[in-house]
């Protein structure tokens, strides 16, 4: 009996189906026994053969399969460095095959040809994967993926052929760069460009992705890049008139811009491209301050925004892409961030399209220094996306992997990875000197000739004339000095479009928000109903009925109950809504709900979409854990969709110091810089409630810090009713500017922190919320934000003080001194006033509100609040009582 003869056929296939996958994955035997098993499938061999023929059979498909998964390590890529000859786990005697086996035919299985020698099996193979291009891809564990790579790269050797107009192009974007860098110098000398000179072949690959993309369907691609290249890019690909660039460069553009502007290679531009066969194609280099990769999730928002914006099929039609440094996309977290939402519902893009212009060097940081992996790109199979590493000084290579990747794209929805491996000419600036740290490369790289003259004598020696160059050459130098010559143009500002219709400035006009009492009983009854057959669980049954009972009874709303009518409010007002963020969909605290899940078969149920009219849709999604990929999507998704109300919640709103970054570039200073307006709301829970440092503190501070020149709206309502109308306002104010919303946590639940349904069906959200006392019997005023509020009005309470006014401030900023000056004036006459806050000295709002306060009373205020520290809380329940104890009690003594 063989040794296959009493094996399980289950077992046979499992065993058969690894070994197509990878024959060295299974025994040598099991090799034999296959490798013959599939000879005697096809036609009838010549001889039958014997075991050492279907050894050396099984080794051939091994030997094909390594190169496809290690012939990159063979591939030449680096301009700076010899090239690769051998590699010992691609030798031939790895595999028990020698010379004298070159010229035996083999029948290969998944190749080219049914049979070939083993001499045509390695050459197609090494010219395929070991030359300018080196490939990475059988890591993907879809094998029909692996399958259409293989068919577009095999065939043609992964070098089709190109006409001479065809070249002629790529010689053309190729000189447009490299002319246009070399011009910026010798004008400019000595500012800051962060030339692109070394790579490149960027361009000339950039130019065929837009082109492709137009021809593939796409009429829409959002570039996503940091400094590096990117005035070169501006201006060859997203076509920004050069007379402005040069005008930026002179720097005498008056009133070029609205608020502090930002400097030239941070900014962005869009454009229309049109072509020769009707297509067309809009463009757009979104903004990006100097945290090299933090746009990239800001790229992705923008492009979910526009494809929902578009329907069924958006994601073939909006093509986000990513230009990355080596270093950095090695080195900075957001990249493995926003790579990991790349497949995830509410936050795919239908793949990106991401380049690396590896440098080789990070500021004056070598590769050993920047990472752990062997390729600056392998973060990127955590997704498992296809890596092409490219020589940078072969273009061709670079326009053909860049129009494969793009087709993979297109077709398999999945981010795809392109590495042009070059280097950098100049320093990390032109002013600075690469040689202090890197003087053996810098030598090396101070001889090489630029890539386009590379180019030109290859094609020269392809037959092509070199008047026809030299003549290109001088169209586009002349370009360049007619373009210097001229004033800028006329170019589209921030709130064009669809942002027409907003008003540039923050106006503090009261915005009506109440909505009629019959409509919101209606709403609560359809928001508290569920599917016939749906089990929801008995705890949120619970509260669904509450919710409705007090919409009827007009009293008793909660935080919940509010949020949800208000959401619900704006979707039967036809104004669609996103909400994201970790666990939002429950919601931290369990007072969401927004969506149910059927307690037997986990079907989904959301009883928001019911309320929805007319092309309105509410979206919740649950993200992963993070803040600073996630809050950048959703920033970017808020500049695309000033119409939507979109939100970001933070799990507890300590954790938005993750998001720094977003924070401080893009939401606080994105109208100031790059007169970029959004809306976005960010729901950030606050709240002393005896859990430590990281479960109390929103940072209040930290965000007044950011106020100026109204580019925030920053609000602590301490009312579900001031929740309701807050958010409602948000949508309906004449222009857009980000709110943070200092939310609760125990007030969730507390007796005290409901509202009337009178309070939501009249009014609009108070900014300044006055006492309720009698002016002539106070002797005490406070003034605080917040839950702070409910512990005094406790105290106030059990000890029946009667002397002692509060005033709310709801809104912090923009500051509304009119309506607190307004309120403060019939307590004037209080001996004592006070603001009282949770948060310690140097925290809170009262370091932003002192001056104020100090200006409207005529004499400083007393401060009544934990002392400075370097901790926002303590973490004891017992001291942290004790604490708020002595708030309380301090408050009220004076």
């Amino acid at each position: 009996m063989t040794f296959a003869a009493g094996a399980d056929p289950e077992f046979i296939e499992s065993l058969f189906q690894s070994w197509q996958t990878d024959p060295a994955s299974v025994s040598a035997e099991w090799r034999a026994f296959f490798a013959g098993y599939e000879l005697g499938r096809g036609e009838p061999p010549t001889e039958c053969p014997t075991p050492e023929l279907a050894a050396k059979q099984s080794a051939v498909d091994s030997l094909i399969y390594r190169y496809r998964d290690l012939g990159h390590l063979l591939a030449c890529t680096d301009p700076l460095s010899p090239c690769k000859l051998e590699h010992p786990l691609l030798a031939l005697e790895q595999y028990d095959l020698d010379e004298s086996d070159l010229d035996r035919t083999f029948r290969a299985r998944r190749f080219l040809t049914a049979e070939a020698t083993l001499r045509e099996i390695l050459a197609t193979l090494r010219e395929t994967y070991c030359r300018s291009i080196g490939v990475e891809f059988m890591h993907i564990q879809d094998p029909a993926e692996r399958t259409w790579l293989i068919e577009r790269m095999e065939p043609v050797r992964n070098r089709p052929s190109f006409s001479p107009d065809q070249k002629l192009h790529i010689l053309e974007k190729l000189r447009e760069a490299s002319l246009f860098e070399e011009f910026l110098h010798r004008k400019f000398l000595g500012q800051k460009r962060f030339s692109l000179e070394g790579g490149e072949a960027l361009i000339p690959a950039l130019d065929a992705v837009v082109e492709r993309a137009a021809r593939l369907g796409v009429d829409d691609l959002v570039l996503g890049m940091a400094h590096r290249g990117r005035l070169n890019v501006l201006a060859t690909i997203i076509d920004k008139p050069l007379e402005n660039i040069f005008a930026e460069f002179a720097d005498n553009v008056e009133l070029a811009f609205v608020g502090d502007g930002d400097v030239k290679y941070h900014k962005g531009f869009s454009s229309d491209r049109r072509f020769a066969d009707g297509s067309a194609i809009h463009l757009t280099l979104a903004f990006n301050p100097s945290h090299l990769e933090a746009v990239d999730p800001v790229v992705e928002g923008k492009c979910r925004a526009r494809q929902d914006a578009r329907g069924p099929g958006g994601d073939k039609r909006v093509l986000p892409v990513l230009i990355h440094g080596d270093a950095a996309f090695a080195g900075q977290g957001v990249v493995a961030e926003t790579l990991n939402l790349s497949q995830l519902e509410g936050y795919r893009t239908g793949g990106t399209l991401h380049i690396v212009i590896n440098n080789q060097i990070g500021f004056t940081t070598i590769p050993a220094d920047a990472r752990s992996s062997l390729y600056a790109t392998d973060t990127a199979k955590i997704v498992a996306a296809p890596v092409f590493h490219v020589h940078g000084e072969d273009p061709e290579a670079a326009v053909h992997v860049m129009e494969l990747a793009l087709e993979y794209r297109q077709t398999f929805g999945r981010d795809v990875v392109v590495e042009i491996i070059c280097y950098r000419r100049h320093g990390h600036n032109e002013g600075d000197e690469p040689y202090f740290t890197q003087p053996v490369m810098y030598g090396r790289i101070k001889d090489r000739p630029p890539v386009h003259e590379l180019y030109a004598a290859r094609l020269t020696e392809e037959g092509i004339p070199r008047d026809r160059l030299d003549a290109m050459t001088a169209a586009i130098a002349a370009r360049l000095e007619e373009s210097l010559a001229a004033p800028p143009r006329p170019v589209a500002g921030g709130f064009e479009g669809k942002w027409g219709e907003y008003r540039r400035d923050y106006s503090p006009a009261k915005v009506d928000t109440g909505v009629d009492p019959a409509r919101l009983r209606h709403l609560a009854e359809g928001l508290a109903g569920v599917p016939e057959g749906f089990s929801v669980h008995p705890k949120v049954a619970t509260i669904l009925q509450r919710r409705l009972k007090a919409v009827q009874a007009g009293e008793g709303i909660d935080w919940g109950n509010a949020e949800t009518l208000a959401f619900g409010t704006l979707l039967a007002e036809g104004t669609s809504i996103r909400l994201s963020g970790e666990d939002s969909r429950r919601g931290t605290f369990g007072h969401r709900h927004a969506v149910l899940y059927d307690m037997n078969t986990e079907a989904v149920h959301v009883p928001l979409d019911g309320a929805a009219a007319g092309n309105a849709v509410f979206r919740a999604w649950d993200s992963m854990l993070s803040e600073f990929a996630v809050l950048g999507y959703e920033y970017g998704y808020s500049v695309q969709s000033p119409e939507m109300l979109v939100i970001w919640e933070a799990q507890f709103g300590d954790f938005a110091n993750g998001a720094q970054v977003i924070i401080d570039q893009f939401i606080a200073a994105g109208e100031s810089k790059w007169e970029r307006v959004s809306g976005l709301v960010m729901l950030l829970p606050h709240g002393y409630e005896g859990q430590g440092a990281e479960h109390s503190s929103a940072r209040i501070e930290r965000y007044l810090q950011l106020c100026a020149d109204d580019n925030l709206q920053v609000a602590y309502p301490s009312t579900p009713a001031q929740l309701f109308h807050l958010l409602r306002r948000q949508v309906k104010q004449p222009f857009r500017k980000p709110l943070v919303v200092f939310t609760p946590k125990s007030l969730l639940r507390h007796p005290r922190c409901v509202s009337r349904l009178e309070e939501l069906s009249g009014g609009w959200f108070r900014e300044v919320i006055p006492p309720v006392a009698d002016p002539e019997k106070t002797r005490r005023l406070l003034l605080c934000s917040g839950k702070i509020y409910y512990d005094l009005l406790e105290r106030m309470e059990r000890d029946a003080v009667a002397d002692t006014a509060i005033v709310r401030l709801e809104q912090l900023y923009p500051l509304r001194t009119d309506l607190l000056r307004e309120a403060v004036a019939p307590f004037r006459g209080a001996g004592s006033i006070a603001w009282v806050q949770e948060e310690p000295r140097n925290m809170g709002a009262w370091s932003f509100i002192r001056p104020h306060l100090a200006d409207l009373f005529g004499r400083e205020p007393r401060y009544v609040g934990r002392p400075d520290n370097d901790v926002p809380a303590v973490g004891s329940h017992r001291l942290h009582g004790v604490e708020q104890e002595r708030v309380v009690t301090e408050a009220l003594a004076v």
